[in-house]
């Protein structure tokens, strides 16, 4: 009978141009059995999620040279492999016209930052 533990982990990649923050859940997320994968704004992650297989993004809003938003439109428009990507927008922003932004670029969940371990 197989190890559970020896299944492959769930991967997640992280993107948020704060150290702390990528820490914070990059703890968490590893702590829960996944393994994380992290980059520092958008363009990083495009090239992370082209060339590596993901499960689930978790993606900050703002954030220099590429934010969240233009991120998550180039990824909904990509290619098929990772088009349907769930995708998780974590943000300061908490305004209705953020959460119908976020939705309107392609994010399945949102939520407004600080987000804390249950």
């Amino acid at each position: 009978m197989a190890d559970p533990d020896d299944a492959p982990k769930k991967r997640i990649l992280v993107v948020d141009d704060s150290s702390l923050v990528r820490l914070y859940y990059r703890s968490a997320l590893e702590k829960a059995g996944f393994a994380v994968e992290q980059s520092i704004n958008g363009i990083e992650a495009m090239e992370k999620v082209l060339s590596q297989d993901f499960d689930l993004l978790i993606v900050d809003n703002n954030m220099p040279r590429m934010d969240g938003l233009a991120f998550l439109r180039l990824v909904r428009c990509g290619v098929a492999e990772i088009a349907t990507l769930p995708v998780l927008m974590i943000s300061t922003e908490s305004e209705t016209e953020d959460f119908a932004a976020a939705r309107l670029a392609g994010a399945n969940f949102y939520l407004v930052k600080p987000v804390t371990e249950a």
